[in-house]
């Protein structure tokens, strides 16, 4: 009987403090919010949670009734201040990079808007088959399992939780708001200090793979 084709190597990547730090340009843009309407904002605070979707964010600080309006104008004001001081985070060119090279596609699915992730990406001069924003924990997870993603990438334990949604192995990245010891509690399957650390982990991983289980 022949052998059942393998799926194609699909890698989930996580945007904001995974592959981008973002957190410089979402702070001016805060900064800019809060002058143009008014409102105290804490850029400082705000920058140190990211991953939650922006409305939860946006709550606590307008009243129920702006925050549709007022998340609107963030996004708006967002395109004028929020690229140029992003950078991407160390290895995350060669993360990228080290997917295609073992044949897979790349999808970045994040919580960010979506046209404001692809016009990172264009920014960063990074590239990747599949982009889906506005996504968060569990809806992640169904986006992974869409696209047929076995591997998730991220930062955040919101994002462990969408990789465990999709029975994608959970990659965390200590890059962002949680140490590695808070990530391997929260369930991750791999830990890294920060994606420079990835494409020895997904060759070793993949060699594994193919290797096949060990006779008993």
């Amino acid at each position: 009987m022949p052998e059942t084709p393998k799926a194609p190597l699909t890698v989930g990547f996580d945007l904001d403090m995974t592959l981008l730090d973002t957190r410089p340009g979402i702070r001016a843009t805060y900064l800019a919010l809060s002058a143009e309407t008014g409102t105290v904002i804490d850029a400082d605070l705000v920058v140190t949670r990211l991953g939650p979707p922006l409305l939860d964010e946006i709550r606590n600080w307008f009243p129920e009734e702006e925050v549709e309006r007022v998340a609107t104008r963030y996004r708006e004001l967002y395109r004028d201040h929020a690229f140029a001081p992003t950078v991407a985070l160390p290895g995350a060119h060669a993360a990228v990079e080290a997917v295609r090279a073992h044949g897979g596609r790349v999808a970045v699915i994040t919580g960010k808007y979506e046209p404001n992730a692809l016009l990172h990406l264009e920014h960063a001069g990074m590239k990747a088959d599949t982009v889906i924003g506005d996504l968060w924990a569990e809806t992640k997870g169904e986006a992974l399992r869409e696209h047929g993603a076995s591997i998730y990438v991220g930062d955040h334990l919101g994002d462990i939780r969408g990789a465990r949604h999709a029975d994608a192995l959970a990659v965390a990245v200590a890059t962002g708001p949680y140490g590695a010891d808070e990530l391997r509690e929260a369930g991750a399957d791999v830990v890294l200090a920060d994606l420079t650390g990835f494409p020895d982990w997904l060759a070793r991983h993949l060699a594994g793979q193919s290797a096949g289980p060990r006779p008993a």
